[in-house]
């Protein structure tokens, strides 16, 4: 749901179907506007064929602090997904933590929001930088009934019972991609 979201956002009028043509959409809007995407885990194992986070086993993990430190200019982690086990949080935090880094509290409501010190490498001038990362809400069908127990999102419903789980995460990426 990442790209209907994004798509809702920026208004790009992406085609949904697997063409050069869709493709081409996407990395031109990611370019234009220097977004990164990645999948924090490179590889898993699925004993059970589905999209859900707990059933991965064995991730191998791409090495995120080791492309914050090669390239300088990020300066935020958009997550989609928290610090449930097998979260993108939860891996996170489990490199940061091999690295000795430390996550500060910015903001405890979801969207949970730290920061930390990233060291420099040997080869950087400044001892160190600060990234912040942001745990939004995940797009998949499977966080609905985290959404629905928000009272932001409660509040929303209440004033327009129309308003569904995929308008609040709308609202709340809105806040950090534009």
């Amino acid at each position: 749901m990442l790209w209907p979201i994004l798509d809702r956002i920026f208004g790009l009028g992406l085609k949904y179907e697997t063409t050069a043509e869709a493709i081409s959409q996407r990395e031109q809007f990611l370019l234009k506007h220097r977004i990164g995407v990645c999948d924090i885990v490179q590889s898993a194992e699925r004993t059970k064929i589905d999209a859900s986070d707990l059933g991965m086993q064995n991730a191998v993990l791409r090495n995120l602090i080791g492309y914050l430190q090669q390239y300088q200019n990020i300066d935020t982690l958009l997550f989609t997904g928290g610090n449930s086990k097998n979260g993108p949080e939860y891996f996170f935090r489990k490199q940061a933590k091999e690295h000795d880094i430390k996550l500060d509290v910015v903001s405890n409501e979801v969207p949970r929001i730290h920061q930390f010190k990233l060291p420099a490498t040997s080869s950087q001038v400044v001892g160190y930088r600060m990234v912040k990362t942001v745990s939004l809400t995940a797009p998949s069908g499977a966080a609905n009934r985290a959404v629905g127990s928000l009272q932001a999102y409660k509040d929303l419903k209440d004033m327009n019972p129309n308003f569904s789980t995929f308008d609040f995460r709308v609202i709340q990426y809105r806040e950090f991609f534009k």
